[in-house]
């Protein structure tokens, strides 16, 4: 089986506006390659349901590994708040670029 070092996710829901809108389409850099930092916009699986796939931005990193994940609007947010840090092999990688919608491709900033 190949593993192929980038991923495409899309948003869902008003939890990272204003930064990122529903439907926005991303890249993310798969990890290990890259380690999540504060900042970082991440895909993450949701620990409640492992089928899905969660955008938010991390807030910390603990000594043990495990990641706090935020939405950047807070009223829509279900996250961290709600359910803890989560493992760090739950984060898929870093989102980096967004490529659709066409408007506003581009990098992400942090």
């Amino acid at each position: 089986m190949t593993h192929w070092p980038l991923r495409r996710v899309a948003v869902n829901g008003d939890s990272m506006r204003p930064a990122l809108e529903p439907g926005d389409r991303l890249l993310v850099v798969r990890f290990p390659r890259l380690r999540p930092s504060p900042g970082d916009v991440v895909a993450v699986v949701d620990p409640r349901e492992p089928n899905r796939v969660l955008v938010k931005r991390v807030t910390d990193v603990d000594a043990d590994g495990r990641v706090t994940v935020v939405g950047d609007n807070p009223a829509a947010s279900t996250d961290s708040r709600t359910f803890g840090a989560v493992d760090a092999g739950l984060v898929l990688g870093r989102a980096f670029y967004r490529y659709w919608p066409q408007a506003r491709r581009g990098r992400l900033r942090e």
